[in-house]
Formats: structure tokens, sequence, C-alpha cells
């Protein structure tokens, strides 16, 4: 039987009925040992007394709850968690990425810990592929008021390395390092652009630049510090202060 951390049991006691939080302690162990989130196998290993039909729909009705959400379930652990983990004003490395299994596409937030990524919020997307601004912005807005306390910075690859969520983040005041792709172009002087795998830039140096477009569009960001990473293979979108790296 796995023993969760007080915060957690804390947390859950006051959010669920106790037939609820009993039956999660069920779920999470038998999580651990089938290792899949498939709902028949579940139902098989559910150690009640009951018919496998009834076993699965006590499982579906638990999950149907309007009450457990990550807002409401989750949010709470993960303020406690940082609470004891990570003291005041320090900097907190948050992750953004996109996945998909089949069909189901999500897009996560998560923070960096101990050299995991623990997730903090994520969507399901209506759709496949890429997510959009507006997307990246809703999660940002549902995850972000957890870190007020932090000085916060945004990771995230390539298929992130928006201007607008550039732009967005700085107004949040949340610091970012987005790669950026090779063959995007500034535009260095009036009608005149660097092509960013010709910029002879290399590891260890950075080029900073202020008030200029990218991607030869009309949007102009309003601070850009380019930085290649150490192996030498990746362009980087970062926003630097004094006291982060």
């Amino acid at each position: 039987m796995i023993i969760l951390p007080e915060f957690y049991e804390t947390n859950l006691k006051r959010e669920l009925g106790r037939a609820e939080y009993l039956l999660l302690k069920i779920l999470i162990n038998l999580l651990q040992s089938i290792k899949t989130v498939s709902l028949e196998a579940l139902a098989t290993g559910l150690p009640i007394p009951i018919l496998f039909e009834s076993r699965r729909k006590k499982i579906q009705r638990f999950l149907s709850l309007n009450y457990i959400n990550v807002e409401e379930i989750w949010f709470p652990i993960i303020k406690n968690w940082l609470e004891i983990y990570f003291p005041l004003n320090q900097v907190v490395y948050l992750v953004i990425d996109r996945t998909n299994w089949g069909c189901i596409n999500l897009l996560m937030i998560s923070v960096v810990w101990d050299k995991r990524s623990i997730p903090i919020y994520f969507e399901l997307l209506d759709k496949l592929g890429s997510s959009n601004f507006d997307e990246q912005e809703a999660v940002f807005k549902k995850a972000l008021p957890i870190f007020k306390n932090y000085k916060t910075v945004v990771l995230g690859d390539r298929k992130f390395c928006s201007i607008k969520l550039a732009n967005w983040l700085t107004e949040q005041k949340v610091y970012f390092c987005l790669r950026i792709k090779k063959d995007a172009f500034i535009e260095i002087e009036p009608e005149i652009w660097l092509q960013l795998k010709n910029s002879s830039l290399s590891p260890g140096l950075s080029f900073f630049y202020q008030g200029i477009k990218y991607t030869k569009t009309t949007i102009v960001l309003s601070v850009l510090i380019l930085q290649v990473n150490g192996n030498g293979n990746a362009l980087e979108l970062r926003q630097r202060k004094a006291g982060l790296s």
C-alpha cells in the first residue's frame, strides 16, 4: 500500500468524503501496480466484492464528480508542495509542452523539480496538432497565479516560440527561454533581414536586440536575446534579468 505524503492526505480528506477518499487511495495503488489507465483494467483489479460492471460504473461515477478536477483537488496540493520545497522568491522553471495519445491532444504546464517535470495544469485540445496563442494563454492564466510569490521562468520548445506569447509573458512579468528556428529572420536594420543561422552565434555568445521585427512580419518584439545552447544545435529566444541565467 502506497503511503501518501501528509499534505496530500490533509488536502484530500478536506475535499473528499471518506468513501471517496478511500476509493481514490485504492485507485492510486491500482495504477501503480497495473501501470495502465484503462477503465476496464482498473475495474478488474478493484478489490470490492461486486460484479465487474458495477465496479466499472462505480469508478465512472467517481471520476464524473464535478469537484474531481485539477483546480479543486490538485492546485491546493501543489500550493502546499511549493511551500515545503520552494522558498519564497526562488526562481521556478515552468515548462509548456504538448503531447498526444492517439486522438487525445494535451497542452500541459509543468514545474521543474529535482530533474523531473511535475504536471501543474493541462487542457484537452479539441483538435490534433499544435496549439495556438489563445490556448497557450488560457493554460498559463490558470497556472501562473499559483507562482505569484516566485520568480518564474517559462521554458518552451520551438513550437512555442511565438512573438505573441513572448510579449504576453513579458506583460505578465514572467521571464522565458523559448527555442527558436534557425531559419527565422530578424530585421537588424530597416529593410535589412538576417537569417538566424547566419548570425555567427556559437556556444557561449549572446546577441541582444530590442524593438526588432521578427520573421518578416509587422510584429515587433520588445526584447530579443539570442543564445546558442551548449551543444550548439539550437537557438534560444530568452528574456534575462539580474539573478536569472
